[in-house]
């Protein structure tokens, strides 16, 4: 239901918006959430001793967006009176939807790799295990025709299936759940349903989630003892490069499209905020090998402050620079 209510939100927010208007940010907002995990998967899951299913789901919070962060980056707008579009803050879930898809596919496609890496580790052991003389069996699996000892031969067959995992996940009850209630905000008029069930519910059941959650982090925050540094030094420096990639992303569309300058600030913003509500909940149930203690530490504790103490004035100063305001 948590995660129904999630992309309800998401889709009720597109479904009340000038698509027309939004498409080019929109496309940048998707590309920017999954660019967001893959640097993720590439930097901070090759640093020593860190575990990469647990850098891919801590750069798929990373990739989601913060509410709250939001709300501050829009505030400090209408501070500082600087003009945006009315539209601009329901670019969240084109960003936040598509970081988490692509983590649990991510994910899922990493330990299926592994899963057949160590499967096929464990036959050469077996195979290379030296056999008494006259203790071969009558049923050793030797091929029965050329076509069998060829495909016995051929490395293809070896491969992980990418698109078969992808439809797996994408079938999987987090994402199904989520992407049910997105479907259902765009296409039905839910508002109703939606305040008088989910909103009500939502609160509470998000803390037993988060209690729940905690105490696994807490029983697992021992594992964390000897890569703790290196979520240290992403949870900083992530949101700043994250956020640097949609404002690049948003002056393209700034000259291309007329996008405002305050549109772009909140690109960036959202682009460098790390989820707070919707991120745990999918990523627990769509990855529950990571480690809550990595990717919840690293976005509460580190990363939304940073972004919104440290990255909303950066932005909005880099904004206000470059447009000669």
């Amino acid at each position: 239901m948590l995660l129904t209510k999630i992309g309800l939100t998401g889709g009720i927010a597109i479904r009340n918006s000038n698509l027309t208007e939004m498409v080019l940010p929109m496309i940048f907002a998707v590309i920017v959430g999954i660019i967001v995990v893959f640097v993720a998967r590439y930097t901070l899951a090759n640093l020593p001793k860190v575990k990469v299913v647990d850098a891919i789901a801590t750069g798929g919070l990373f990739g989601a967006v913060s509410g709250s962060t939001m709300a501050a980056g829009l505030t400090v707008l209408e501070e500082q009176k600087i003009p945006y579009e009315a539209w601009a803050g329901a670019l969240y879930p084109f960003m936040d939807i598509p970081a988490l898809v692509t983590a649990i596919v991510v994910a899922n496609i990493y330990l299926n790799k592994k899963k057949q890496k160590e499967a096929a580790y464990d036959h050469e052991s077996f195979s290379k295990q030296p056999v008494a003389a006259g203790d071969y069996s009558d049923q050793q699996d030797y091929p029965s025709s050329r076509q069998e000892y060829l495909s016995l031969q051929q490395p293809a067959d070896n491969r992980v299936k990418i698109w078969p995992i992808i439809e797996e996940s994408l079938r999987g009850p987090a994402l199904s759940a989520m992407l049910l209630g997105l479907a259902l905000g765009i296409f039905t008029q839910p508002e109703t349903v939606y305040k008088s069930f989910y909103d009500p519910l939502f609160r509470g059941l998000l803390s037993i989630l988060m209690l729940v959650m905690g105490m696994e982090a807490w029983s697992r925050v021992g594992e964390l003892r000897k890569v703790a540094q290196w979520y240290v030094v992403y949870s900083v420096l992530a949101p700043f490069v994250h956020g640097l990639i949609a404002f690049g992303l948003g002056m393209i569309a700034h000259y291309a499209t007329g996008f405002s300058w305050g549109g772009v600030v909140v690109l960036a913003v959202i682009a460098s905020s790390s989820s707070d509500i919707s991120g745990p909940p999918t990523l627990r149930a769509g990855i529950p090998s990571a480690n809550p203690s990595a990717y919840i530490g690293a976005s509460t504790a580190i990363g939304t402050p940073v972004a919104i103490g440290l990255c909303i004035p950066f932005f909005l100063g880099l904004a206000q620079a470059l447009s000669g305001g």
